[in-house]
């Protein structure tokens, strides 16, 4: 079992990594970009589309204020990622927004901001895969019944990607995601040159009949803003992860947010301004950035490829989330919130146990949300701009702190992006609300509440097991009892191994078939096994419980501080000879597990069979 289970897993995962392999498998900035950055990215396919939505509700007048709210989200996008790259090099560690806010906000402030990245790390898996099956079944219509079943298989595929290790999910990924990059560039560069010259689209565009159903309003203008801040997300991924980044990694990481930065504005004030000039209207069956496509490029190899593209950005946009979540989980299980299982190193020095339990969480949401992109859109968002806003503000009194060269500059860039996420953050909640951002500002405090039943559970484990105060006692006096089944080699191993700590043990056999009971103590007799057998009634057939009761009156009669518990056992040679035997054995040990001043031991005769 253990060779086929061993081969299985080398060939999903890979050979194992030893620790020394640590620095090595450290990533450089070209693979770093769309290891850390694909999120924010593919954020372009569709926030000016975002914007436009919310605009066209006040008829076709009210698109032009779109370039002029893309440039408002820029300016935004440049002041987090300015407040991110300052939170780069202050914390080398990694950590992000729970860093910064536990540090000079506090505890509650670090466990809120640490709350929301992990919900919306698990709703940017759920929101970027579920929208990239939505682009692949506007190709193939008939795969609409498979919608759920085809995003868990993307899940189930990015997840094994990155058990595979950072490196490995780095080279798997950065081809789509240049590619995009590339066809998304040559889009904006084509479309400014025909701007530039004053020339038409080279394809027509069909726009659907948009109709007036409410005035602009300043409110409007805000939930535009709100929705196009979709182009945010994921911006924080890197200041998470600078430990994964070759050294010297702070540096590395703000270049590398940097250039995401850059990338990100480029390609989303360009769309924006293009859907501007060529007249775009949302709706219908077409993506924006399909119909500005078709305006740039025609119905050509250029167009067929900026899909392709964008159909698989969308889809690895998750393995942002999949690189950000297992490790501030990390953090969270060193700093005692999370379960320490979070914070080992797996076969190829990734966080598997993070990894897994993500990938299990969005295939949840994915199921329970029918896989419907629309249906997730409303839950996404909030809990990045809790981040942010926290994050920024912390930064602010870390400035105000220290004093150290240019602070008031810092402080001012700082404070300006908590006091402006902050807003988007009220207007996001009260927008999405009713449509289910209350499921998220709902699970948030659950959330923390997890993380306070964690910490106290370490707090109080970790005063229980404290040697100050305990004075380690002269002797323990214990008592020694063997479970027998019955009477065969393995019994007879235990008995041995038995009386060798105890001279004085006794067998204990459980009477569930009197007829049986007197087979055995004939035998016991016969073989002079050498010790006393006590036999245990049982008229309930329960095996637990009559040992349980022994054990308790062995410690109250004879005054012993525990009771040594043997359990004979065979090994067979095939893993599937053990479904041809009950296992009242495991089944004993799992009762015994939560008995006190019980100790149990398995005494194992391995059976060779031809």
């Amino acid at each position: 079992m253990a060779g086929l289970g061993g081969f299985l897993r080398r060939l999903l995962l890979g050979e194992r990594l030893p620790t020394s392999r640590a620095a090595h498998e450290r990533l450089p900035k070209l693979l770093a970009l769309p290891v850390f950055a694909s999120d924010a990215i593919s954020s372009c396919a569709y926030a000016t589309e975002e914007i436009l939505l919310a605009l066209a509700v006040a008829g076709p007048s009210a698109l032009g204020f779109s370039p002029w709210i893309g440039a408002a989200i820029s300016t935004l996008f440049a002041i987090v990622a300015i407040s991110y790259r300052q939170t780069v090099m202050a914390y080398p560690s990694g950590g992000g927004a729970y860093a910064v806010a536990r540090d000079n906000l506090g505890l509650p402030a670090g466990m809120l901001a640490a709350s929301a990245l992990l919900t919306d790390y698990v709703l940017t898996v759920a929101v970027s895969i579920a929208a990239g099956v939505a682009a692949v079944i506007s190709a193939a219509p008939t795969l609409a019944e498979h919608r759920v079943g085809l995003c868990v298989l993307f899940i189930a595929f990015i997840t094994l990607a990155n058990l595979r290790g950072v490196r490995e999910s780095g080279k798997l990924f950065a081809g789509p995601t240049y590619l995009f990059v590339f066809s998304a560039g040559l889009l904006v560069m084509v479309g400014t040159a025909r701007l530039a010259f004053g020339a038409g689209p080279v394809a027509a565009v069909t726009n659907p009949v948009v109709e007036v159903a409410r005035p602009l309003t300043f409110f409007l203008l805000l939930r535009a803003f709100a929705s196009g801040c979709a182009a945010l997300t994921g911006i924080e991924a890197i200041s998470n992860s600078v430990p994964a980044f070759r050294p010297p990694e702070s540096r590395n990481a703000a270049t590398t947010l940097l250039w995401m930065a850059g990338i990100c504005i480029a390609l989303f004030l360009g769309i924006t301004l293009l859907g501007q000039y060529f007249h775009i209207h949302p709706g219908g069956h077409e993506t924006v950035l399909s119909k500005l496509g078709r305006a740039a490029f025609g119905q050509g190899l250029l167009y067929y490829v900026l899909q392709a593209a964008t159909m698989m950005v969308l889809v690895l946009a998750a393995n942002t989330s999949f690189t950000g979540f297992p490790r501030l989980a990390s953090i969270l299980a060193h700093d005692g919130l999370a379960p320490r299982q979070l914070a080992n190193l797996g076969d190829r020095l990734v966080f598997n146990n993070g990894i897994v339990v993500l990938g299990l969480f969005s295939a949840g949401l994915v199921v329970l949300f029918h896989g419907k992109t629309h249906d997730l859109i409303p839950l996404y968002a909030v809990g990045v701009f809790i981040s942010f806003t926290l994050s920024q503000a912390g930064m602010v009194r870390r400035w105000l702190r220290l004093r150290t060269t240019g602070w008031r500059v810092s402080a001012i860039v700082n404070g300006m992006g908590a006091a402006t996420t902050a807003m988007v953050l009220l207007v996001v909640v009260g927008v999405k609300f009713i449509h289910g951002a209350w499921l998220v500002l709902l699970f948030i405090p659950l959330l923390i509440l997890v993380f306070l039943k964690v910490a106290a559970h370490y707090r109080s484990l970790g005063a229980a097991l404290s040697m100050e105060g305990f004075e380690i006692p002269r002797a323990v006096r214990h008592a020694v009892i063997v479970l027998v089944p019955g009477l065969h080699r393995g019994v007879i191993d235990a008995v041995l191994y038995a009386k060798s700590i105890d001279p004085e043990c006794q067998a204990v056999f459980v009477e569930i078939d009197p007829a049986e009971t007197a087979r055995v103590q004939e035998q016991w007799l016969r073989y002079r096994v050498g010790m006393p057998l006590t036999v245990l009634k049982s008229p309930w057939r329960s095996l637990t419980e009559p040992i349980l009761h022994y054990i308790r009156t062995v410690r109250t009669e004879k005054g012993v501080d525990l009771v040594t518990v043997v359990i004979p056992e065979f090994a067979t040679t095939g893993w599937w000879h053990r479904l041809l035997h009950n296992q009242s054995g495991l089944m004993i040990k799992f009762a015994l597990m939560f008995e006190p001043g019980v100790v149990v031991t398995n005494v194992r005769y391995h059976v060779e069979q031809s």
